[in-house]
């Protein structure tokens, strides 16, 4: 295959929603279609001990939700899939914001008895700002919930973006009958049943009897009276308007019932984007180039627990990558080859000697990444969009065992720059800080440390506000600052000036006290 046609057969997209929506369970019956795997695991039951595939670290298992932004790849017909499953809960939502910049496509997960919930609306503004192209699935229909037409208001409304349904369900809960496909005219009978695909009622159009027989006559009045009314209010689909992300396609089903997922899947590969162009700081990046280049949007720490290792995840943008070939790693200046570069099945890793744009890569790191490194065949480029929010929560955080303090040391930095949370060295008493997005992050580092590192650890309160990066063209001025307000000054990994407000009040009049100072909330200035 050339590598134009390898580009065009490419899908990588990121499954996005709110906790407990069933984005994870989706993943796996997409997954189920693809043949990657062949019996999903129930994520929620205990009997059995099967967990999601795309929740693989131990303390997903435990919690039932996902912490890490998770990549599989597999084929499906001609397609080659990239999914990349991301965390739903609002304290990782860093990892997801990051995800997002290395996807063409998104599909948003909702439940159709809590309809658009906050953290679902934060993701949409970040896919508004790229205008990636994105396709809604209104899950659990199996179960009582909101109108249709409600939840197409809401979705309308909350999201800020025009919708069109291209399924739609008949009833909903425990009368849920099926789905009419409108996007290719047939009809789908819901029969509940986690592992097997319902079955598909051959029609020729939405007036054809076998309708009435398949629901009865009373339910077939009502399916075309929506349809009608569809219609009436929604244009005519438009793949156009799609691409551009100013109008999303509307998907119901049941993914734990297996039911509308294969719809969704079908319509997908035929609608949604191959790679499309990058834009890096010196000029805009077009997947069909020859020369290669790629970007580290996330690095995971002990994919492997028996080797330690760390693996950068690469989204390549443009050429071929080739195993072994020297490419150039911007930020050191040094020539790289990568004799085990890997692609995943979630922790399953299969050694690759091609991957092509869109797909994504992990490369063995002994510590020479950070997020947001470029690498390119020799070509000077740097790709841009990966910052670091200011964190909202911060604690001091000790070894609790002296013993141990090496695995510490290392435990944090490998956690670090994976970009979970970041590390501050306060400049007054050397202390490190640990600034996060939530409280559950700090549950999952000290989790991780202990079980990953076999170090233990301690948190101590320290009452802070914000986390600001500061610069400045005058040196005076800056020197002048930093001694004014030496005790909350602190560095960060990168040895960058961070000022550590402990109020509201304080950070106003720092900023109003200092204006030659810059104040900067995310980490990308």
């Amino acid at each position: 295959m050339t590598l134009n046609e390898e580009i065009a057969r490419r899908r990588t997209f990121a499954i996005i929603s709110h906790p407990d929506a069933g984005k994870t369970t989706l993943t796996e019956k997409l997954l189920l279609f693809g043949g990657a795997i062949h019996v999903a695991g129930a994520v929620k039951s205990n009997k059995i001990k099967k967990t999601a595939t795309s929740d693989w670290m131990e303390i997903e298992k435990q919690r039932g939700i996902s912490v890490a932004t998770s990549v599989m790849g597999f084929n499906y017909g001609d397609y080659k899939i990239n999914i990349l499953d991301t965390p739903g809960h609002q304290d990782f939502a860093e990892d997801t914001y990051r995800t997002l910049t290395a996807v063409d496509s998104v599909i948003i997960v909702v439940d159709v008895a809590k309809g658009v919930e906050r953290q679902t609306r934060k993701l949409m503004e970040v896919c508004r700002m790229r205008n990636t192209p994105v396709i809604i699935f209104v899950n659990k229909l199996d179960r009582e919930g909101r109108d249709p037409f409600d939840i197409l208001d809401e979705l309308e409304s909350e999201l800020k973006i025009k919708v069109r349904p291209l399924s739609w369900p008949i009833n909903i809960g425990e009368k849920f009958k099926g789905v009419y496909n409108i996007f290719e005219h047939s009809l789908d009978l819901f029969t509940p049943d986690k592992q097997r695909v319902s079955e598909r009622v051959e029609i020729d159009s939405v007036d054809d009897p076998r309708i009435d027989e398949a629901v009865g006559e009373t339910d077939a009045a009502k399916l075309r009276e929506d349809l009608e009314l569809i219609e009436g209010v929604y244009p005519e689909f438009d793949v156009k308007e799609y691409l551009e992300g100013s109008v999303a396609p509307v998907f119901f089903g049941s993914a734990l019932n297996t039911f509308g997922v294969k719809e969704l899947l079908d319509c997908f590969v035929k609608i949604a984007p191959a790679p499309r162009a990058t834009q890096a700081e010196e000029r805009v990046i077009k997947p069909e180039e020859d020369g290669f280049s790629g970007f580290v949007f996330k690095i995971h720490a002990n994919m492997d627990p028996n080797h330690r290792s760390c693996i950068a995840f690469v989204k390549i943008c443009s050429g071929k990558f080739e195993r072994n070939a020297p490419y150039k790693h911007m930020r050191s200046g040094k020539t790289l080859k990568f004799a085990a570069p890997t692609a995943f099945m979630a922790q399953k890793k299969n050694v690759v000697d091609e991957a092509y744009p869109g797909d994504i890569v992990g490369i063995p790191d002994t510590g020479n990444f950070k997020i947001g490194d470029t690498l390119t065949s020799g070509e000077s480029l740097h790709f841009k969009g990966l910052p670091s929010f200011s964190p909202e929560m911060f604690k001091y955080i000790e070894n609790a065992d002296p013993m141990k303090s090496k695995q510490l040391d290392k435990g944090i930095q490998q956690l670090m720059d994976e970009g979970v949370a970041q590390l501050f060295t306060n400049q007054f008493n050397g202390r490190r800080i640990v600034g996060t997005v939530g409280q559950l992050q700090f549950e999952v580092i000290q989790y991780r440390l202990e079980h990953e590192y076999g170090a233990q650890c301690r948190w101590e309160p320290i009452s802070l506000y914000k986390a600001c990066w500061i610069e400045s063209d005058d040196p005076e001025a800056l020197a002048a600052f930093k001694k004014r307000k030496y005790q909350f000054m602190a560095t960060d990994k990168e040895g960058r000036d961070v000022f550590l407000a402990d109020s509201n009040y304080v950070l106003q009049m720092a900023q109003s006290d200092f204006p030659k100072i810059r104040f900067h909330f995310s980490s990308e200035f």
